[in-house]
């Protein structure tokens, strides 16, 4: 899977930094790590959180860990002052503009907001995509349609003709006119695809998630290096601002015995991993664009078995010789003479304007992430209800003409359901449990293709 394996790799990425960091800096700083582990422990956790897609500000969250850092910091270098909040609170305000932590927080706040940016949109996209797929694979076959693929698949049998096999235009205009509101899905869906390629090219590039996320702790010792060198011309700035605060009654502590002592702190590169998961990704991405206007196609060769094009001895719907009609085009608007199913292309289905909808809010938001813009992700559907419906099959499938039903509008069906199990169901779905199931399930064949 293109996204469990990105994914994996990017939280594996910070649950080696945050480890290297647990593992050197107790002996890198001493008391002045372990008695504030939970700032780096917050910071960690903040991280994960905003990647798994929570509203959190990621600037904010990087500005609070170095705000609470040097607070901290600020009164184990000084233990014979009794430092108060308050002077804490004037001692950030004098100290900040004299960058205590020299470049690193600004340095690392453009990599890490650009390099999480992009990672979690990357991964949201194919979440997205992923959704879509499974819900479009959730709308019911309109009952024209059911009653053109019995006619498609099962009559030559009824004929005595169960060795021929559909002529191909045929079963490209069944199809085709089955699956018109899905194929509307193809230009979103295409600039989808396209929007992560692009965002891919960013992560194994200027974005470098590798190198940013990998080396958080690295960043982190460098900046605390920082802070100890400029100790005295900070503390004596801090003092100068907001006056010297009262000597402490408890004495001085054991921060006079803090290591400076170097510790390596590695940071195994796995950046040939990142550029082989984003070329197979890639390769997938491509390779998708068009799926859901080539879906006919592939569906009438892989699962209907049809004839070739040129062949007079296939089943046209009538009997054994070649098809005339022409074959349709893709989509909704071009159904409107198909010969083989009934088309209301007045009524598109709501779930797949939804889903088109979905994917267009999704490209935004990776165009966002391409340029280093934050994006909030919050769930941009509606919720809304309802319910299928339809009528079993007649008798007269296999009839010249198709006679009308009064009830040829396609169910309602919803994006999210309030309740899990509250899916679509109607008698036209039980009429032909495995035409339905093979046409409905066709969908999932994105998604195998596309997360493997």
């Amino acid at each position: 899977s293109s996204f469990s394996s990105f994914s994996g790799y990017f939280q594996d990425l910070l649950n080696k930094s945050e480890k290297a960091l647990y593992d050197a800096f107790p002996s890198m700083y001493g008391e002045l790590y372990t008695q504030n582990m939970k700032v780096f422990k917050d910071l960690y956790s903040e991280l994960r959180r905003y990647y798994r897609g929570s509203n959190i500000n990621l600037e904010e969250a990087l500005n609070e860990f170095w705000t609470r850092l040097l607070e901290r910091l600020f009164k184990l270098m000084n233990p014979q002052y009794h430092i108060t909040d308050e002077y804490l609170d004037c001692m950030v305000k004098h100290a900040e503009q004299h960058k205590p932590f020299g470049e690193v927080p600004r340095d690392l706040k453009v990599k890490a907001t650009r390099a999480f940016i992009a990672a979690r949109s990357y991964a949201q996209g194919f979440l997205v995509g992923s959704d879509v797929v499974k819900k479009v694979s959730q709308v019911s076959l309109s009952h024209e349609c059911t009653r053109a693929i019995m006619k498609l698949m099962y009559c030559p049998h009824c004929r005595g003709m169960s060795s021929v096999k559909p002529c191909n235009n045929y079963c490209l205009n069944v199809v085709k006119g089955c699956l018109a509101n899905q194929a509307d899905l193809n230009t979103e869906w295409k600039y989808l695809m396209d929007s992560l390629v692009v965002v891919a090219d960013r992560i194994d590039g200027p974005y470098n998630v590798d190198t940013v996320i990998g080396t958080i702790h690295m960043r982190i010792a460098e900046a605390i290096s920082n802070l100890q060198e400029n100790k005295d011309s900070i503390t004596a700035k801090v003092f100068q601002g907001c006056g010297n605060p009262k000597i402490s009654t408890k004495g001085s502590s054991s921060e006079d015995k803090k290591r400076r002592g170097k510790v390596a702190l590695e940071a195994k590169s796995s950046a040939q991993a990142l550029e082989m998961l984003v070329l197979d990704a890639k390769g997938n991405l491509t390779a998708l664009k068009t799926y859901w206007i080539t879906l006919p196609g592939s569906l009438c060769s892989k699962k209907v078995m049809t004839s070739s094009v040129a062949d007079d001895k296939c089943w046209n719907g009538m009997t054994k010789a070649s098809y005339l009609p022409e074959v349709m085009g893709d989509g909704l608007a071009n159904q409107i003479n198909n010969p083989e199913v009934e088309v209301d292309i007045t009524k598109p289905d709501m779930t797949i304007r939804q889903q088109i909808m979905q994917l267009k809010i999704m490209t935004n938001r990776l165009g966002n992430a391409n340029i280093g813009n934050d994006v909030d992700f919050q769930d941009a559907s509606d919720d809304m209800s309802g319910s299928g419906s339809g009528d079993s099959c007649p008798d007269d499938v296999c009839g010249k003409r198709l006679s009308k039903s009064p009830s040829t509008r396609q169910p309602e069906t919803h994006a999210i359901p309030k309740q899990s199990g509250h899916g679509i169901s109607g008698a036209s779905s039980r009429s032909l449990p495995s035409t339905f199931l093979l046409f409905l399930s066709v969908a999932f064949i994105a998604a195998q293709h596309l997360w493997r």
